[in-house]
């Protein structure tokens, strides 16, 4: 008589099952080809409550326990003031899916609240510093954000529509404050619609923003919103109706860019043109 398996257990098959082109395999096609993880490593996987972050504590937790590379892991989860329903729903997903989370709290919030200029841009680093700062005091050498591939789609072609530039997000970086410490993005080649498959096939929710401006946001609802993201997340949606390679076609883009047909291109700040070489051809 086979054995009743536990939520987790079913969410886990889910993973390497009905899943496992769509997730699993480029998620370890992911660190294999960016080179993410180093034997030794000890990874601060951040947890923010949304389905992305919780999918990706899970496919680290499914890797360390199979993987013949050894390194360790801390689920991190910062708190920079959420209210008591977003903070109970992140520790009752951690416990559903049997992810040991390390809380560590913060006054973001209260900071952010008094900015009346670019708060989310305020938020953003400062959550991103307080980050690193712990992972680096809980002797950790990296930090694992839960970026997915059309977060890198969708940032680029922003980049192009509104800030006038070309400019992709990177698989890993090195970070300039914190020395020795690196930023990885494992689930880089995972599809956000895969993402909400999964969560859905689950029947998982999630927070989706826990901003004191947006406070309503409390449950991942796949959507809504009126910011440049989701006016880019539905020109692509559009495109995709005609073209259904079309994320896959952006994606590969920014892996083949010909600096020989660019007019300009900035290098560790240096800005350099095609007309520095062009009379040398």
């Amino acid at each position: 008589m086979s054995r009743e398996l536990t939520t987790c257990q079913l969410i886990e098959r889910s993973i390497n099952k009905k899943f496992r082109k769509e997730i699993w395999t480029p998620f370890v096609q992911a660190i294999k080809k960016y080179e993410l993880i180093q034997p030794g490593d000890h990874i601060a996987v951040c947890i923010s409550g949304g389905k992305d972050s919780m999918l990706l504590a899970k496919l680290m937790q499914i890797l360390q326990r199979i993987t013949e590379v050894p390194f360790e892991v801390t689920y991190l989860v910062m708190d920079p003031g959420y209210n008591p329903i977003n903070r109970q729903k992140i520790e009752s997903n951690a416990k559903l899916l049997e992810i040991p989370i390390v809380v560590f709290e913060t006054d973001i919030f209260d900071i952010v609240n008094e900015i009346d200029k670019s708060p989310c841009y305020l938020c953003a680093r400062m959550r991103r510093g307080n980050l690193y700062a712990k992972a680096k005091e809980l002797g950790c050498n990296k930090i694992a954000l839960g970026h997915h591939m059309s977060d890198v789609i969708e940032t680029t072609l922003m980049g192009m529509l509104y800030g006038s530039q070309i400019q992709g997000m990177m698989p890993k970086l090195h970070s300039t404050n914190f020395e020795g410490m690196e930023l990885i993005r494992p689930m880089y080649c995972i599809l956000e619609e895969n993402v909400i498959a999964w969560k859905n096939y689950n029947d998982l929710e999630f927070i989706q923003c826990a901003c004191r401006f947006t406070e309503h946001c409390t449950i991942c609802d796949n959507g809504g919103g009126g910011s440049k993201r989701q006016e880019v997340k539905q020109l692509i949606k559009k495109l995709k109706k005609d073209n259904p390679t079309i994320e896959t076609n952006i994606f590969n883009s920014i892996h083949n860019v010909s600096l020989d047909t660019l007019i300009s291109y900035k290098q560790k700040g240096i800005v350099h043109s095609f007309l520095d070489s062009y009379d040398k051809k």
